[in-house]
């Protein structure tokens, strides 16, 4: 369990995170055996570091921090300051994606409740990621269906089928390839920080 002063500060580090993943498009490099023939190349994964801040906070701060991280990433965003990939305010609640971001905050709580369970492996952080990704899916997901029975699709003309395609099946491959990495730097920094 960690205390009071430290939660407070993995808040405000993954509430820094998110905002600044939120504009960090996710790359993977080429495998490095290819290098000396190819050189390295990038190749965007269709997908932003978001996911990654609202994770690792999860797993480095508990399930306090990360869900106070992402409250105040939600009330920032919707008090007009443009921390949201389309810029903030309060409308963004009609839009199709808002059920996504409110996901963060019991994605990041699950996440860090997983982390803190047993002793920091690469396994049980990668299963504490994926529990937290999935659940951010599934409010996302029961957001859509919501907005879609209340007839708010926003700007959008697709269907709730197509929007589920666009928001979760697509974004998935990615997000795991994020999550992935956040398992890695997670381990590092807990062993690193003793806890």
């Amino acid at each position: 369990m960690l205390a009071a002063s430290n939660q407070l500060l993995w808040s405000m580090i993954g509430l820094l995170l998110t905002m600044g993943g939120t504009f960090l498009e996710a790359y993977i490099a080429t495998l490095p055996w290819s290098w000396s023939n190819q050189g390295i190349h990038a190749s965007s994964l269709g997908v932003t570091y978001q996911i990654g801040g609202v994770m690792l906070v999860g797993c480095l701060g508990g399930k306090n921090a990360g869900a106070l991280s992402q409250i105040a990433y939600l009330v920032m965003g919707l008090t007009l300051l443009p921390v949201f990939a389309d810029g903030g305010g309060i409308g963004y609640v009609k839009l199709s994606q808002f059920g996504y971001l409110m996901g963060f905050i019991p994605g990041a709580w699950i996440c860090g409740f997983f982390a803190f369970k047993a002793r920091p492996k690469l396994e049980t952080l990668a299963f504490s990621c994926i529990c937290g990704l999935l659940t951010v899916h599934l409010c996302g997901i029961s957001y859509l269906v919501i907005t879609y029975a209340l007839g708010w699709q926003g700007t959008e003309n697709i269907s709730l089928l197509q929007a589920i395609f666009k928001y979760s099946l697509l974004a998935l491959p990615g997000q795991l390839a994020v999550v992935c990495a956040v398992t890695v730097i997670a381990y590092v920094l807990r062993h690193l920080m003793f806890y």
